[in-house]
């Protein structure tokens, strides 16, 4: 279906954030995508950071890891997971990229004398890449998500760029409105007025929103249905109603169920066609359906509190990954999120019970003595274990301390002066690792590992070559190599070129699962493709469970 241009779709957000703006983007893309057309998506961050790498996981959640190494917002993990396909640099915007490049090309006299405004100057730039990202990904529609609310200063060029956007072409531009109708408990009644207030600040930057999804507990009656319309300037039947379900994969098919994909294309002026959502259907019936099997799970973190509130999004695309498999297994999985913090004060007590434990990402040394405790405690209690990245380097060193014997044996990056550096820095050189700046340059995106066979990893893969993605600024000291395999420790997986220890495990004859891989397979694990790496540490789980 060859297109002249490609169509663009704006989803903004109201009222207030983490309202599922990434998500209802992530299911009209798919539901897109399922009536044949080639879809891409751009997400548009507020913050003036490059990327997403150097911010607090607590302040921003997990940042998503793409294959060619961007590091993004948590949102593009699920851009690639409703739509099956990988996303890169190009997809991904902040305002201090935009500013930038902006600079940049005025410093090297780019705008020939011109004073430099944010309209036309900034607003242009965010639309060149939106339109590059499309085009690089040759799309016939490019839906791109607007970061924060509409009302706050920080994106108001972002729909000021829109705004330009839908002036100029007028038929290839739809705007979708994603707000909030809350249902205060001593009321019992959704209320549009929070919802209203968002749609005029639209208003204000010259924006009529051609759709709007409203997000609720419940359902919406007519009346507040025909309110809402009247008040906002928008006809009745392209009100989609987004209210809370079991699972959020049920979204697309919400929507498809309301026409949505339908009446977006029908504004843009293209023909519908039949949608192909089998598999889809298939994997949200198994996510719902009743499990015959549960699992009580640890994740060992250090990002899991902040203030007085516990949250999941540090270690999103974990979660993500643990969802697939389990829903794939049939396993009613509970997940226990443990601060290493807090073993490390009441001791390992907080494992009791469970029958699986995972140390995921981390940096620096607050927190590591309650992982390593957690993972001595996997070891010794044989009870499956996954380590992800940091959660390598800190087997390495237990096992280097309680079992060959090294007892200073630490990373570098806990303790710069340790006898025994089992873990230590990557050179710093851009044949092993992309160099950003003094302290934030890391091995970032996909690299090949070879594994070697008879061991659990081949056993998992069912291949001696496979290709996994890397965040990490530490790696195993290659000098202890000796010293820990003569005790039983397994080099699983190795770089190409021997110099990067890939996967580590321990002998299926003394463990069942104790399993530790320097990448991150969490970022490729996808609804309707679990990754092989949880699918086996689950079930493996499921059997060994007393």
């Amino acid at each position: 279906m060859p297109l002249l241009s490609p169509k663009y779709i704006f989803v903004s957000g109201g009222v207030l954030s983490s309202l599922g703006k990434g998500i209802t983007t992530a299911s009209l893309a798919m539901l897109l995508q399922a009536k044949g057309y080639t879809v891409t998506v751009v997400k548009c961050e507020n913050y003036l950071n490059i990327d997403s790498g150097l911010i607090n996981p607590l302040e921003h959640g997990d940042a998503f890891l793409c294959e060619d190494g961007t590091e993004t917002d948590m949102d593009l993990g699920n851009y690639e997971r409703f739509l099956g396909k990988n996303l890169g640099t190009h997809n991904f915007i902040t305002m201090g990229q935009i500013y930038k490049a902006v600079i940049d090309r005025e410093r090297d006299n780019g705008y020939g004398g011109e004073d430099i405004e944010a309209i036309p100057h900034v607003t242009d730039e965010i639309i060149r890449k939106i339109k590059f990202a499309a085009q690089t990904d040759h799309a016939q529609i490019c839906l791109v998500e607007l970061g924060g609310t509409a009302g706050e200063y920080q994106n108001v060029l972002y729909y000021e760029a829109s705004r330009i956007m839908k002036l100029r072409e007028r038929d290839t531009v739809v705007h979708v409105h994603v707000s909030y109708l809350p249902t205060p408990s001593h009321i019992g009644e959704p209320k549009t007025k929070p919802t209203q207030l968002s749609v005029k600040q639209l208003n204000a930057m010259s924006i009529q929103p051609d759709f709007l999804v409203a997000r609720t507990e419940g359902d919406l009656d007519e009346r507040r249905r025909d309110r809402l319309a009247l008040f906002c300037n928008v006809q009745e039947s392209d009100i989609i109603m987004n209210q809370d379900l079991p699972s959020i994969y049920e979204v697309p098919l919400n929507f498809h169920r309301q026409a949505f994909d339908q009446k977006i294309l029908a504004k843009l002026g293209l023909p519908d066609h039949a949608s192909e959502l089998t598999a889809w259907e298939g994997f949200v019936k198994k996510a719902l359906a009743k499990k015959d099997k549960h699992l009580t799970l640890a994740i060992v973190g250090k990002y899991f509190k902040t203030g007085d509130y516990n949250l999941k999004d540090s270690y999103h695309a974990l979660f993500e990954a643990l969802d697939h498999a389990s829903i794939e297994l049939g396993i009613e999985l509970k997940i226990k999120s443990l601060n290493s913090e807090v073993i490390e004060k009441e001791g390992i007590k907080q494992l009791e019970g469970v029958q699986a434990i995972i140390v995921p990402i981390g940096w620096g040394a607050r927190g590591t003595a309650g992982k390593i405790m957690a993972i001595e405690y996997a070891r010794i209690h044989k009870i499956p274990y996954l380590g992800l990245c940091y959660g390598l380097q800190l087997a390495a060193v237990e096992f280097a301390r309680n079992v060959v014997g090294l007892k200073d044996a630490n990373s570098t990056e806990i303790d710069p002066e340790t006898k025994d550096p089992i873990v230590h820095d990557i050179p710093f050189d851009p044949k092993y690792q992309r160099i950003k700046g003094n302290g934030s340059s890391m091995r970032l995106g996909s690299y090949p590992s070879l594994i070697k066979s008879g061991t659990l990893a081949h056993q998992i893969y069912g291949k001696s070559e496979i290709s996994e993605r890397h965040r990490h600024r530490y790696e195993f000291n290659n000098d202890y190599r000796q010293a820990l395999t003569d005790k039983g420790f397994v080099i699983s997986a190795t770089s190409p070129d021997d110099f990067f220890v890939e996967m580590i495990e321990l002998p299926q004859s003394i463990h069942p699962f104790f399993l530790a891989t320097q990448a991150h397979p969490e970022y490729k694990s996808r609804p309707l493709s679990p990754h092989p790496i949880f699918l086996a540490f689950l079930e493996t789980a499921t059997l060994a469970r007393p």
